[in-house]
């Protein structure tokens, strides 16, 4: 079984290339099952995120098509045009790439938190498909572990890793302060919930669109006021920064809309959507400066957070390979862990068939002790197995299966 990805991001393509290979929700987890459908696939899980898109499979040895065929495929391009634009790691290098991605060693602004949550989505989505197998459940599953242990174990300098601190912060280095300003949110989802937050920490006045129909069950930030998203033109004016941050296929701000409207003052439009949210022909307006998802960059972590960080990743990375390793383990030891409940139950059986009790009683814990002796067999084998190297568990196994091979024979 082998483990490949292949993935775009912000360091190889800038956004608008980024945004032709971006999925939603829902049709990330439609292409999952079409992928999952293929011949040699065992599993597969997409990563899609304002800054990188990556597609992650399991297959048999030299069983795997090209992905990025199956990519352009999914998504109706014709052409080998962007393949530039992607990489492709398989086996450890893919494992370590994701640990580290998971741990937000690799995202934009170095230590951010939001990459954890994100890769957590999309191992909930693929298991909502039934599209991951064993092979991406555990590897998956360990690198969050791992990305959780270096939040709490590796205190990276960022107070608050995220784009929209990582955008005012920009802004304050060139002069200007959110304090006392009129800011607008479009989208209410996850990111633009971060962004009216972080606004009005900061001081601003800030409002939030909210689609119409959905005005009166939406919650947002305390503190900020709410708009029909519909509404976003005629308000526009009074704005001095604007922030979009939704997950919608088309502009939420188009060059055409502008004709229409008249600008008193400089106004600061932050486009966080991948594909964008502005059209990029507003920033050309005078009174208007644009930016995008690839305008802003994390300051370095010092190499002794970097090293402490890699220390976790390596060790959590060890133990994806003894689970792979001990893989081929499993159906021994079923195979002694049903002999020794089997040597149990004929021992305690005979003691039962003595004891004073009702059938059905009896039946019962018949079916109690069989269940707790399974579950102690099974608690002492892998036991072993987490306090040995794996030459000693293996030689551990083979002796246990010597022991019943031997009360098989000579009839226990």
């Amino acid at each position: 079984m082998t483990i490949s990805m292949i993935g775009i991001d912000h360091n190889m393509a800038p956004v608008d290339i980024r945004a032709l290979f971006a999925f939603t929700k829902k049709n990330a987890g439609e292409a999952m099952e079409q992928l999952k459908e293929r011949e040699g696939m065992g599993g597969c899980i997409i990563l899609s995120t304002c800054n990188r898109m990556e597609l992650w499979v399991s297959g048999e040895e030299g069983g795997e098509a090209s992905l990025y065929e199956s990519l352009c495929e999914l998504k109706g391009i014709e052409g080998s045009d962007y393949e530039q634009y992607f990489t492709k790691r398989e086996g450890r290098e893919a494992v370590e790439h994701l640990f580290y991605l998971t741990s937000g060693l690799k995202s934009q602004i170095l230590g951010e938190d939001q990459i954890l949550t994100q890769v957590k989505d999309a191992l909930n989505l693929a298991r909502e498909h039934f599209t991951t197998d064993s092979v991406l459940e555990v590897l998956f599953r360990m690198a969050i572990t791992a990305g959780k242990k270096i939040k709490t174990e590796v205190p990276f300098a960022h107070g608050n890793p995220s784009v929209i601190h990582q955008a005012l912060g920009v802004l304050r280095d060139q002069g200007y302060t959110v304090r006392g300003k009129k800011c607008k949110v479009i989208g209410n989802g996850e990111m633009g919930k971060v962004a009216a937050l972080t606004l009005r920490e900061a001081g601003a006045d800030v409002c939030v669109t909210v689609r119409q129909y959905r005005s009166g069950v939406v919650q947002i930030p305390l503190g900020c006021s709410r708009i029909n998203y519909g509404e976003r033109m005629e308000y526009l004016p009074q704005c001095d920064l604007v922030v979009s941050a939704t997950a919608s296929p088309n502009y939420t701000l188009r060059r055409e809309q502008f004709d229409q409207i008249s600008l008193k003052h400089p106004m600061i439009l932050i486009d966080l959507a991948v594909p964008r949210d502005v059209e990029p022909e507003i920033g050309a307006l005078p009174e208007i400066t644009l930016y995008d998802m690839d305008s802003f960059h994390g300051e370095e972590t010092p190499r002794e957070q970097l090293a402490a960080a890699g220390e976790i990743v390596h060790a959590q990375m060890d133990e994806v390979y003894q689970w792979r390793d001990g893989r081929d383990m499993i159906p021994r030891i079923q195979e002694i862990r049903e002999e020794a409940v089997n040597d149990f139950n004929l021992r305690i059986g005979k003691i039962l068939r003595n004891t004073p009790m009702e059938d059905q009683d009896r039946t019962k814990l018949l079916d109690a002790l069989d269940s707790a002796a399974g579950k102690v067999v099974s608690k002492l084998i892998f036991g072993l197995r987490d306090s040995l190297n794996q030459d000693a568990f293996r030689e551990c196994v083979a002796g246990l299966e010597t022991v019943y091979e031997k009360q098989s024979g000579t009839g226990g």
